[in-house]
């Protein structure tokens, strides 16, 4: 045990710094804005199911950052469930692989009209690194209808918030 302790002393802090936060102003912009749409839209409340299809977990990082002090998604109404039959919006990331198929679709079905599909990260979109193979089935469109699509490899919260805002129409 001394023996471990005395390596974590030697090695010290080996994790990246942190990079620059968001500016502010940018984020309270969005904010707001989501905000406006979801009472517009919603009456005050938006309900997300998210769904990973095969993922590599990092838009699913960034998702639950969304939910962090920084970003704090409750304050504006956005909620999560675990129940597709609640959900106003499915957040799938990943691409879509043979054995998770059924689910996305059984997803897709139990989630009450009108229904918001938006398609998280570059797999989500296209299939990313993954493409379409023996395994995986490609981006999300190859199986249920997208609404808005949100590139990057993981996309930032902020990235991800205002994919939200374009997804309700704000």
């Amino acid at each position: 045990m001394i023996s471990i302790l005395n390596q974590i002393f030697r090695t010290g802090i080996v994790t990246e710094p942190l990079s620059q936060l968001p500016d502010a102003t940018v984020i309270k912009e969005t904010v707001s804005q989501l905000e406006e749409g979801i009472k517009k839209r919603f009456r005050q409340s938006l309900t997300i199911r998210q769904v990973d299809a095969g993922s590599c977990n990092g838009c699913e990082l960034e998702i639950h950052a969304i939910n962090n002090p920084i970003y704090n998604c409750e304050r504006f109404g956005i909620h999560f469930t675990a129940s597709p039959r609640f959900a106003d919006m499915l957040l799938v990331t990943g691409p879509v692989t043979r054995n998770m198929e059924t689910a996305l679709i059984r997803t897709y079905n139990s989630t009450p009209a009108p229904k918001l599909v938006v398609a998280v990260g570059d797999c989500g979109c296209s299939g990313g690194i993954f493409g379409e193979s023996y395994a995986c089935l490609g981006g999300i469109d190859k199986v249920i209808p997208v609404n808005v699509y949100i590139p990057g490899c993981p996309p930032t919260p902020d990235v991800l918030l205002n994919g939200i805002l374009r997804a309700i129409g704000g």
